[in-house]
């Protein structure tokens, strides 16, 4: 006789399996772009830079599987060296981003008071600010390229993190366990440090994984606008905006490439962020 939980159990199986499936797809995408990006010089077929104007606009064929751009450059072999500035940028956002966060969350979920309200405040004026529009702002300050936009992209995204670490650190601090370590004495910049925070980052590094996402993103944006990696540099966004004048033509190839990679990058990263995040956040206790 199958009963209630049994049958619950049933159905949430094949749910759990397809669940897992998505996110080991996700997490192999990644792994392939990863080493692709890495390895590009022995992985990609041609030279990135290499113009071969008898063969522009070509479509896919045996000697260019994704076809060329306008200067007869090889699609699939921009696209390889194109993955290194479009995952490195959002990876160094992503790491800086967080470690400041994390940081400023702790010091004002731990200490509370005018220090608390003080952060809060900041916060508030970073929130403001949309991160692209920060980015456009360092980079007229400080020239092209990708350096100014990671670091305002990294002051953009920081508010974020700090705003989770600060209310977990504040749950974490009325626990008992904390309690017990003020009781045997240590102090409290011990407590918060190698107690309170092992406990928050984890929680806090699966949500900052959906941040790469959307910086990957905002500075494909902004190399299209002409703001980022400048030419020659390979690079996703900076193709498709070389891509614009094939449209009107109606060569679509060199434009969909690296948009598609954009978005299938985009998507896999959220998987793994949302699938992390409810496998760490359910782990934790109330």
């Amino acid at each position: 006789m199958t009963t209630p939980t049994m049958a619950v159990k049933v159905l949430k199986a094949p749910r759990m399996r397809r669940g897992n499936l998505t996110f080991n797809l996700s997490v192999a995408v990644v792994a392939v772009m990863t080493f692709a990006a890495i390895f590009a010089p022995f992985v990609a077929p041609y030279d990135p830079d290499l113009v071969n104007l008898a063969v522009v606009y070509s479509g896919p064929t045996p000697a260019h599987w994704l076809g060329t751009d306008a200067l007869g450059r090889d699609l699939l072999s921009r696209t390889i060296f194109g993955a290194r500035t479009a995952l490195l940028g959002p990876l160094l956002v992503v790491i800086s981003s967080t470690i400041i966060g994390i940081l400023l969350g702790l010091l004002a979920g731990w200490r509370g008071g005018w220090l608390d309200s003080v952060l809060a405040r900041i916060f508030d004026l970073v929130f403001a600010f949309p991160s692209l529009l920060l980015a456009i702002m360092a980079v007229a300050l400080f020239g092209k390229g990708l350096v100014a936009p990671v670091i305002a992209m990294s002051i953009a995204y920081a508010p974020f993190v700090a705003r989770l670490t600060r209310s977990l650190v504040m749950a974490e601090r009325s626990r008992p366990y904390v309690s017990a370590y003020r009781v045997q004495g240590f102090s409290g910049p011990w407590i918060a440090l190698r107690r309170v925070l092992p406990n928050v980052t984890p929680i806090v590094g699966a949500q900052s994984t959906l941040n790469f996402g959307y910086v990957l993103a905002e500075l494909a944006a902004l190399s299209f606008l002409g703001l980022g990696v400048q030419a020659p540099t390979a690079d996703w966004g900076a193709m498709i905006n070389e891509a614009q004048a094939g449209i009107i033509g109606g060569h679509f190839l060199p434009a969909m490439v690296p948009a598609v990679a954009v978005v299938l990058v985009v998507v896999v990263v959220n998987v793994i962020g949302e699938e992390l995040s409810d496998r760490i956040g359910g782990g934790v206790p109330a």
